[in-house]
């Protein structure tokens, strides 16, 4: 049992399936004090998910969810936001379920520029199966799989967010929950794909990226840092050392996926409230095919 912040969001004291000191309960506590500070109300947020210890989150918050399969969380996002644009949507997932399994829906989502948020825990291994390496996993890194260590690129998900010319890409730290608040605030409060990779100590399966590594080995762009200047944001997202945190890139410049669709052209009635006679054929096929 695991005592939360009380919100409108809060399950009460409720059991939660995550490793005592696990990250994900930073994060948890520090997504639902964004969200009652931007004021939204639970029924009008879903939060999406796919697979993982991460995806499990949106179980912990009292709102609407969906959860999909291993990396299918991006696309059902987009379609909800899609055919319901007042919704808040929000994608809490895992590095290896959203740049893994989910790596082609993360890049095309990120083409369509969906108005969706994405919260990404990066503990840079898979936990829920145990500890192999994951897309983010370093260089060198030793599992009981990898025994010889990782030796395959990392995933860099910042470098490819800007690379597509994504809406609002930003990096941050579990154990920072203030600073990480804040990022989520903007993030939420975005037009467009909104990204926030957020570094997660995992304590059970990664012993080299712990609290204390993640705490050394990252620091936060300067006050006089332009999050709208492309070709830095980039230079910054491809350091390695020490990891920038923070706000790296904001682009107001694309319409969102849903402000393209011609059927908001004439009209900004939701989808799922409209009648149509295209739906009541649907229906009367259904009905014959019992």
């Amino acid at each position: 049992m695991t005592e939360t912040n009380s919100n409108a969001f809060d399950m009460g004291n409720i059991d939660i399936a995550w490793c005592p000191g696990c990250g994900n309960f930073g994060i948890l506590n520090t997504v639902k004090e964004a969200l009652t500070e931007l004021g939204i109300k639970p029924e009008n947020l879903i939060v999406v998910s796919g697979i993982g210890q991460a995806a499990k989150t949106p179980h912990y918050l009292k709102t609407n969810f969906y959860n999909g399969l291993h990396g299918r969380a991006l696309p059902p996002a987009t379609a909800i936001k899609a055919v319901n644009p007042g919704m808040t949507v929000i994608v809490e997932s895992g590095d290896g379920d959203i740049y893994g399994e989910g790596g082609n829906h993360f890049i095309h989502a990120l083409r369509r520029n969906p108005d969706i948020t994405v919260i990404v825990h990066n503990n840079m291994v898979y936990g829920l199966t145990k500890g192999q390496a994951s897309p983010t996993s370093q260089i060198g890194f030793k599992t009981q799989i990898q025994t010889g260590g990782v030796f395959e690129e990392p995933f860099n998900p910042l470098a490819v967010a800007i690379a597509l010319n994504a809406s609002f890409v930003a990096r941050a730290f579990s154990a920072d929950m203030e600073k990480t608040k804040q990022i989520v605030k903007k993030a939420v409060a975005n037009k467009g794909f909104s990204l926030v990779d957020i570094f997660q100590p995992c304590v059970s399966f990664n012993k080299v990226n712990t609290f204390q590594w993640f705490k050394e080995n990252t620091y936060y762009l300067e006050d006089a840092y332009s999050p709208y200047d492309r070709q830095e944001a980039f230079r910054r997202a491809v350091e390695t050392g020490k990891y920038p945190l923070g706000i790296f890139y904001i682009n107001k410049d694309k319409k969102a996926f849903e402000d393209n669709q011609g059927v908001y052209r004439e009209g900004k009635e939701p989808l799922w409230s409209r009648k149509s006679a295209a739906v009541d054929k649907v229906r009367a096929l259904l009905e014959e095919m019992k």
